[in-house]
């Protein structure tokens, strides 16, 4: 879909508005999986996660090739909305942002806070994804979807930035919800030539992609209710079962206590608050950590946006229900 040389014009457009982040090799975490584990620290952007990236390359493209549009409407479970809210105020846009009821509290009001009109509507974010189409037929608003090559080109440049400081990795496991953080992952591999294994990780409870890459065709599910609100997606896009499908080694699923170990590590090991889709990535690692004894993986820390309230019933060994 890119080329290295759009990518890195894509790096550096976003790397004007912020700086790259870092990817560490964390010696505990080394320990605790028996890999040379590198985490890639989404967590430290402007908006505590990767989307960020993916609303800064979107918008500007919105606004150089449809200079009448006066405002967007979108959904979310929250970073893709404090992404979007971010770039497009500071655009001159307003935001029409739709989540479901019983979204994050603190993810909420941090996409006020980046200056989105919040609405809450729905169950689940692909109800609340109906509602925001509709409304923004009848206002005359651009719907941005969760996953556009515009967003991915953004999303990419993450990848882009791992891979070139660490080149010879030789797997990363990457989360999925609609799919622009692994389609990112895998189209920055491909452009960069490199032989890297991508492991797909979801909920045993929101398990779309998963069911799709094995049907060979989109399958939703009836519920996805994990904690691990980035991964609770319940329809899955084709245009990044596309991408993934083909490109990534495999999906793997873990639970919500397997997430919730992984916060834990995290924090004793690193001092990095993780999210649950955030933390997944090192929960698949720790899955399957008898095939990656010894070799040098990637962990995409894709966000650490998570309620004050679950991280303290994590830290005190407990699992959130949702």
């Amino acid at each position: 879909m890119f080329t290295a040389h759009d990518l890195e014009d894509a790096a550096a457009f976003v790397h004007a508005r912020m700086a790259p982040t870092a990817q560490h090799h964390w010696p505990l975490l080394s320990a605790a999986t028996g890999a040379r584990v590198w985490v890639k620290h989404e967590n430290h952007t402007p908006t505590g996660a990767f989307k960020v990236r993916g609303a800064l390359t979107f918008i500007d493209w919105l606004t150089r090739t449809h200079p009448g549009v006066t405002g967007i409407c979108t959904a979310t479970r929250g970073n893709h909305g404090q992404g979007q809210a971010w770039a497009a105020t500071n655009a001159g846009l307003t935001a029409k942002v739709y989540v479901p009821r019983g979204n994050s509290v603190e993810k909420n009001a941090a996409m006020r806070a980046f200056g989105a009109k919040l609405i809450e509507h729905g169950d689940d974010f692909d109800t609340a994804r109906l509602e925001a189409l509709r409304v923004a037929e009848a206002e005359g608003l651009f719907v941005v979807p969760a996953f556009h090559p515009e967003l991915v080109r953004g999303v990419a440049t993450y990848a882009y930035e791992l891979f070139s400081a660490q080149p010879d990795l030789h797997t990363v496991y990457v989360p999925i919800g609609c799919g622009s953080g692994i389609c990112g992952t895998i189209i920055a591999r491909d452009a960069l030539g490199l032989d890297t294994k991508i492991v797909g990780v979801v909920s045993d409870r929101a398990q779309t992609a998963k069911l799709s890459v094995e049907a060979g065709r989109l399958i939703e599910t009836n519920a996805a209710d994990t904690f691990a609100d980035g991964m609770a997606v319940r329809v899955p896009v084709q245009a990044a079962l596309d991408i993934y499908g083909p490109g990534a080694e495999r999906i793997i699923t873990v639970t919500d206590d397997e997430v919730a170990e992984a916060i834990r590590l995290y924090f004793t090991a690193t001092h990095n608050v993780a999210e649950g889709a955030g933390a997944a990535p090192l929960a698949g690692l720790m899955q399957e950590r008898t095939k990656m004894q010894g070799k040098k993986v990637g962990v995409i820390l894709c966000g650490g946006n998570i309620d004050t309230g679950w991280f303290k019933s994590v830290l005190a060994g407990e699992t959130p229900t949702v």
